[in-house]
């Protein structure tokens, strides 16, 4: 896969992909959205990978659509551009971390909202900027935000377009922890080690699906599926070994089936 705009590396079971227009803080472009997209899935499809992290190289992580993009948009209307769906990170079957080293902003602070988890270096700005632009909740990020950081929140976020810090972000809930900038790479990467060394991908796998399907669904049917889900992993490979490790306090060497 040839990439202009991102780098894409596999690594120890994890799959990185790296926005790289860092002269513009990550701006994102339609070359990007296509390379992203087709990392994600290469990554998602590849049996060695059990994480995809996703970061921005330099100091930003994305500071939302290029302003030739919007600049365009202004000038000759929509025409059929920008008018993808960026909600299927959830749809793929492994963790996506966004590892959010500096500033994100608009589409930016969307694609980290669509991760599974979200990690921020001390450094980092975040602002859904939309009202100062004209624009709307774009991306369907009206349905997500308040389900991470709660109604109010959400509507303060998208209302006043405010930029915040990386502590605010931490007490609002929009990003599970936050490290220092020195450490930060190194950190999070240790987190989505420990994800892929001592937790099952077969069990990451499942609840993932679970905890999305679980959005549209009430109690009774969250609970049916679950028990239907306990019966086949008791069955699996993953549930045996998870068993033999423990007792025998060893590593665990899961094969995700």
């Amino acid at each position: 896969m040839r990439l202009v705009e991102t780098k894409f590396e596999v690594a120890d079971m994890i799959a990185t992909i790296t926005l790289n227009r860092p002269d513009k803080l990550n701006a994102w472009t339609d070359v990007m959205d296509g390379e992203v997209r087709a990392a994600m899935f290469e990554a998602d499809q590849n049996d060695t990978v059990r994480a995809i992290i996703l970061t921005g190289e330099g100091r930003g992580f994305c500071a939302g659509a290029d302003m030739s993009v919007l600049k365009d948009l202004a000038e000759n209307g929509l025409q059929g551009k920008l008018q993808r769906n960026y909600s299927y990170f959830p749809s793929l079957s492994k963790p996506v971390i966004a590892a959010i080293n500096g500033p994100v902003v608009g589409l930016g602070l969307i694609l980290a909202l669509y991760c599974d988890l979200r990690f921020a270096a001390d450094t980092a700005k975040f602002s859904t900027t939309f009202a100062r632009r004209g624009l709307i909740a774009e991306y369907g990020i009206a349905w997500i935000l308040p389900r991470i950081v709660g109604l109010p929140n959400a509507i303060d976020l998208l209302f006043t377009a405010r930029t915040i810090d990386a502590a605010e972000a931490l007490r609002l809930g929009l990003v599970n922890q936050v490290f220092a900038q020195d450490v930060f790479a190194g950190k999070v990467r240790e987190y989505v080690r420990d994800l892929v060394t001592l937790c099952s991908p077969r069990s990451l796998r499942v609840m993932k699906r679970q905890i999305y399907d679980a959005l549209a669904q009430n109690l009774a049917e969250a609970s049916e599926l679950a028990a239907d889900e306990v019966l086949k992993s008791l069955e699996c490979e993953d549930f045996k070994e998870g068993v033999a490790h423990f007792r025998e306090k060893r590593v665990p060497l899961f094969t995700g089936r």
